[in-house]
């Protein structure tokens, strides 16, 4: 019953190859989004638009988001829906998509509306909004979370299994941790800014909401190209082998700055949370986070404050009744910030940054609480600014030092309420951050993908094969399984102890599996039942270096698969960090070209 389908990427997928129709999904998300009954989740429905999109994409010709329904954030353009930022008057009705809206449009998905946000993209409670707010999807006496509530709580009510935020000073998380959903804030120009009203423009990056940090990763590389108009887009690849040590180090915030506001269920499942990754051979180093406490200060205190003003426009002193109240008192300071102001920031963020890199220099990456502790819709309404700013003091420092981060759950805390720890890396480490992300996810967001692992077997005439390239279904040699009786079962992933590689050579392009018993990943595969009768005619057809082998599955479990010969290598291109093939391939793009590695990767 398409009521109870979990949706994520990975059971829509599933539920397309058995039949099921995009018209149908995209009605059953706005089903769903009745059944919620929450009237502050968009500002601006598209129901008919995303239906007749749907109607028109014909049978699935194997784009990678062929047929998912995508919500997007309202200052975030989609070509004849309104962009508003949240503020009536300000709103115009552009003629082309933003630049990620148009990637993941050309990879088939279907925007179904724009939805709520803080008023011009400036907040971290999600209620700063003229419209009704959104109400927080785990409970509604708790702020959604901002600035990006709307994609946050659409996502939690699994209406749909992604949308677009952004996020500078922790928009794209703290809605996430919020609402026990995955948060992925990518590293500063990756994601094009064309087509995003701006909050703070040197800060400002779009993020990805989804149910598990799988989906959110593949969205990203579907999104992520470098786009020559954005000035703040960043020309070097982005896009890292997520090489995980044998020993991670993560930083955490040593117990004398360790900050929850006195909420002690909170600094318990951090620290439960932080028990789980040494159990799983991490290695825990704390750290004094006084300084990064400092630069979060200065994105409120500080200069950004008149960026925000510029972005803004005239509006604050020419029009400042178009504006929410609460917005006026957070952006008027900047009014009175001179150059010489901005300067003495700048300069006290670059002391505050060598600090910083200082005490990360031993470690791979940062793990905090996603948020010190919950906030209230009624602590907002008695104290809106400082209630906001509590929420901020593990996000504020991000973008300012030019970090990626993710935001996870974790298992509920003693309370039921929502866990949730965000990974923090330096720029360009997405990856690292995303391979840690999937082995700590815990909650909702987990159940929902094993769900997307789940389907039929193989009948006792019938042998499982495991595929990862070219043979998926969709892509180019998927008829050598179908021509000889093949049968789609499930899509899953491996166990994370392989390496991807694009190999030489084709047409068709075709990837290498190598088991690697330190240092592997996960890679999505499709698992199809074929009959035994051609099992060996199939496998005299596959050329060296590429063979058929057992691959162990993230469920515990083995199924026959293609491996890769170690000689084949040659010339080969290591993509792990895609995750898959359908997400290499997508990153790339028709033209078939490799993917550059950073300097340090090609060493």
């Amino acid at each position: 019953m398409i009521e109870t389908l979990p949706f994520t990427l990975g059971t829509l997928r599933d539920a397309y190859r058995t039949g099921l129709r995009p018209e149908a999904v995209v009605a059953e998300v706005f089903r769903r989004l009745e059944a919620v009954g929450d009237d502050g989740i968009f500002i601006h429905i598209a129901r008919e638009a995303a239906l007749a999109e749907a109607a028109r994409l014909g049978d699935d010709d194997g784009r990678p988001l062929w047929g998912i329904p995508f919500a997007v954030k309202d200052n975030i353009d989609v070509a004849g829906m309104p962009t508003t930022a949240a503020c009536p008057d300000f709103a115009y009705t552009p003629d082309r998509d933003a630049f990620v809206v148009d990637r993941l449009r050309a990879a088939g998905a279907i925007c179904v509306g724009k939805t709520n946000l803080d008023q011009f993209a400036t907040g971290l409670v999600g209620v700063r909004t003229p419209y009704p707010a959104p109400k927080n999807a785990l409970d509604p006496a708790i702020v959604p979370g901002g600035s990006s509530s709307g994609s946050a709580v659409v996502v939690a009510h699994n209406i749909v299994p992604f949308a677009l935020g952004t996020d500078t000073a922790g928009s794209g998380r703290v809605p996430a941790a919020l609402n026990g959903i995955v948060g992925l804030k990518p590293t500063l120009g990756a994601l094009s800014a064309s087509g995003v009203v701006p909050a703070c423009r040197t800060l400002d990056t779009i993020s990805v909401f989804a149910g598990t940090t799988d989906d959110a990763w593949e969205v990203f590389a579907v999104a992520a190209a470098h786009d020559p108009d954005d000035a703040y887009a960043r020309p070097f690849p982005l896009f890292r082998e997520a090489n995980v040590p044998p020993v991670l180090r993560i930083g955490v915030p040593d117990a004398a700055s360790l900050e929850t506001f006195g909420d002690a269920v909170q600094k318990d499942a951090f620290q439960a949370t932080l028990t789980q990754l040494e159990m799983s051979g991490a290695a825990i180093a704390e750290i004094d986070f006084t300084p990064f406490y400092e630069v979060a200060r200065l994105l409120y205190d500080g200069a950004w404050v008149a960026e925000r003003v510029a972005a803004v426009g005239d509006r604050l002193t020419h029009a400042p009744a178009t504006l929410h109240p609460t917005l006026i008192d957070v952006l008027s300071p900047g009014l009175s910030m001179t150059a010489a102001d901005t300067f003495r920031d700048i300069y006290r963020l670059q002391e505050l940054r060598r600090r910083c890199d200082d005490l990360i220099a031993e470690v791979d990456l940062l793990c905090v609480p996603s948020i010190p502790t919950f906030v209230s819709l009624a602590e907002v309404a008695a104290e809106p600014v400082a209630a906001n700013s509590r929420l901020g003091v593990y996000t504020n420092f991000v973008n300012l030092l030019d970090m990626c981060a993710l935001a996870v759950p974790t298992a509920p805390r003693s309370d039921g309420r929502p866990g949730s720890v965000t990974l923090i890396a330096g720029k360009g480490a997405d990856a690292l951050c995303a391979a840690l992300g999937k082995r700590i996810a815990s909650g909702p967001a987990a159940e929902t993908h094993s769900l997307a692992s789940a389907g039929t077997t193989a009948a006792d005439d019938e042998i499982e094969v495991a595929v990862c390239g070219a043979h998926m279904s969709g892509l180019p040699l998927n008829g050598e399984l179908t021509g000889r009786g093949g049968r789609y079962l499930r899509r899953c992933r491996t166990a994370p102890a392989y390496r991807f590689y694009a190999l030489a050579g084709g047409p068709p392009k075709r990837p290498g599996l190598i088991r690697e018993e330190r240092g592997g990943t996960a890679i999505e595969v499709e698992v199809w039942a074929l009959p035994r009768t051609a099992f060996g005619d199939f496998m005299a057809g596959i050329p060296a270096p590429l063979g058929i082998g057992t691959l162990e599955l993230d469920d515990g479990t083995s199924v026959k698969g293609f491996l890769c010969e170690s000689a084949g290598l040659a010339g080969a291109q290591d993509i792990s960090f895609f995750g898959g093939w359908r997400a290499y391939m997508s990153a790339i793009g028709s033209g078939g070209a490799s993917v550059p590695l950073p300097v340090e990767a090609q060493a």
